[in-house]
């Protein structure tokens, strides 16, 4: 098992490293040249700066049993063909049974923004939200 984090504006890069090397578990950051990281701990890809450059390199490396953390719908879909368990920055499991629905989601509210209405971006982010995603990814690292 390893954890991927597609660490293009992921909020819980430092939680996530936090619980792999408590469980010494292989991590690996995969992010483009806009972003930079200094970790303590697992591995960091950089890929080219460009569309989906971060999520086609995670979907060719990641396997089997292996855990993404992203937020990112079309990624998540690509990372559960694979065999892979994905988990968001909410602690959200994204599985096989809720994938269409987000990815629906997702298709109405870009149709939406192109056709003009505004949407609300995310709200600040609470610690809460961190803790319910440490809890949930303790859980799938222990199980």
């Amino acid at each position: 098992m390893k954890i991927f984090i597609d660490a293009d504006g992921c909020p819980v890069v430092r939680n996530t490293l936090r619980i792999a090397k408590k469980h010494n578990i292989e991590m690996l950051v995969v992010t483009d040249t806009a972003h930079t990281f200094n970790l303590d701990y697992g591995t960091l890809i950089t890929v080219s700066t460009g569309a989906d450059s971060v999520d086609f390199k995670i979907a060719n490396l990641i396997n089997k049993s292996d855990i993404l953390v992203t937020q990112d719908y079309g990624l998540s879909a690509m990372a559960l063909s694979r065999g892979a368990i994905v988990i968001n920055q909410d602690g959200l499991i994204i599985s096989d049974d809720n994938i269409s629905a987000l990815l629906e989601s997702r298709h109405e509210s870009a149709k939406l923004r192109r056709s003009g209405v505004r949407t609300k971006g995310p709200k600040k982010r609470t610690e809460n939200q961190n803790e319910n995603f440490e809890r949930a990814l303790e859980n799938l690292v222990t199980q």
